[in-house]
């Protein structure tokens, strides 16, 4: 009933192109300088380690973010926290690019991180506006739209890197950013119809979705398969530059063939999940991204150090990963509809965090004497646990049904 009166109460749903614009800021943000983190090491004067935390300590900010945005966005609406947030995004941005310091670019970079609202509220609008059968199916759409931006980013951003120096990438993060302003301002209108009361309610809803067992499921899900990626995120610069030997600029090119994969995964996604379901997708997914990880393991294992070994088997961790999150965030918005947003910043903060610690543990795992063993290892396990937690969502639900 719910959802039969949020769709016909909302007259003006934004442009799908809107809703893929502000879930882009954040990725473009995340991935656009990966290559020029050897670059700021050097420019900063700073260890590999200790820039590779411009990744690591955001994803960290991206998970405490995420838990305020869901609630506020409850309480105050979609349109307002967005405009918020991508504001102070273009503010800090800008400052990052004068940064007379690591430290001071480390925390612009923090503040970054309310880019997450882009990826946390195209959720929880798209259920607001649509039935749970159909959000993971529009999710998929919107993220295959949202996925050429980290397919492209790092392409344009060594590039820039080489030609123009690492300050070049924040230039366009900042331009992007200022973009999805001024289109948020002239087409969104407010999707949430029936705010809460107060912050404090908000937050005090925690509890209801904690106990919800199919919440966890889903969340754990999304956590462990989308930490595959993030491992690679965090060691895969490393083993590209130090190990393979490799340009920003072929760094860049390369990572297109994961982001490829990730569209490529996202589009069977949105073509197939009402018809085979999202548990199933979920579960589909999580194996493919455990396949890819095997044939990483088993490439380098037999001597063949190539950039293919490493970017060939990511690409199907892409694939895994854009067939199972919809599906995922999907299921984390649907457990509880009146929630979606707490749930969409709650689920996805927890997403962030074990992201954030693959993408922390590969890093500090390698070295120069590892080769990409640690990475593959660590993306490895949490593809595993990803199927494990499909498989757990799967007998929930024959068990005790949609409801709990």
């Amino acid at each position: 009933m719910m959802d039969a009166t949020n769709t016909t109460r909302r007259a003006n749903p934004p442009k799908l192109a809107t809703l893929v614009l502000m879930a882009s800021v954040g990725p473009l943000a995340m991935n656009v300088f990966l290559p020029s983190l050897p670059t700021m090491s050097r420019h900063f004067q700073v260890d590999y380690a200790v820039v590779q935390l411009l990744i690591s300590l955001y994803l960290v900010a991206l998970a405490v973010t995420q838990l305020f945005i869901g609630p506020a966005s409850d309480r105050y609406g979609r349109r307002p926290v967005l405009l918020i947030c991508f504001s102070l995004f273009c503010l800090a941005t800008l400052a990052a690019i004068f940064s007379p310091s690591f430290s001071a670019l480390l925390g612009w970079r923090l503040i970054q991180a309310l880019s997450a609202a882009g990826i946390v509220l195209s959720r929880a609008i798209v259920r607001d506006v649509f039935a749970a059968e159909d959000s993971a199916s529009k999710i998929a759409y919107i993220t295959m739209g949202m996925s050429v931006t980290p397919m492209i980013a790092p392409f344009i951003g060594g590039y820039l890197d080489e030609h123009f120096g690492w300050q070049a990438s924040f230039w366009l993060s900042f331009g992007f950013g200022l973009v999805a302003v001024v289109v948020l301002w002239f087409d969104l209108e407010e999707t949430n119809l029936d705010p809460s009361p107060s912050m404090r309610a908000q937050f005090h809803a925690y509890p209801e979705l904690l106990r919800s067992p199919r919440f966890w499921g889903y969340t754990a899900t999304a956590t462990f398969a989308s930490g595959t990626f993030f491992a690679f995120l965090g060691g895969g610069p490393y083993v590209s530059t130090e190990i393979l030997q490799m340009t920003p600029s072929q760094y860049g090119i390369h990572f297109g063939i994961v982001s490829f994969g990730y569209m490529a995964g996202n589009f069977l996604s949105g073509r197939f999940t009402k018809a085979w379901g999202m548990n199933r997708m979920m579960m589909l997914g999580s194996l493919v991204g455990v396949a890819g990880m095997l044939l990483s393991l088993a490439c380098f294992a037999a001597g063949f150090y190539h950039p293919i070994s490493l970017f060939g088997p990511a690409a199907l961790v892409g694939v895994g990963n854009g067939m199972a999150l919809p599906s995922a965030n999907a299921g984390i918005v649907s457990v509880r509809p009146h929630l979606a947003g707490s749930a969409s910043g709650l689920g996805g903060s927890l997403m962030i965090a074990g992201g954030a610690l693959a993408a922390a543990t590969a890093s500090s795992l390698l070295g120069p004497d590892t080769g990409p063993f640690p990475l593959i290892h660590v993306a490895l396990a949490s593809a595993l646990l990803s199927v494990l937690a499909s498989y757990w969502v799967i007998r929930r639900t024959a068990k005790v049904g949609e409801l709990e």
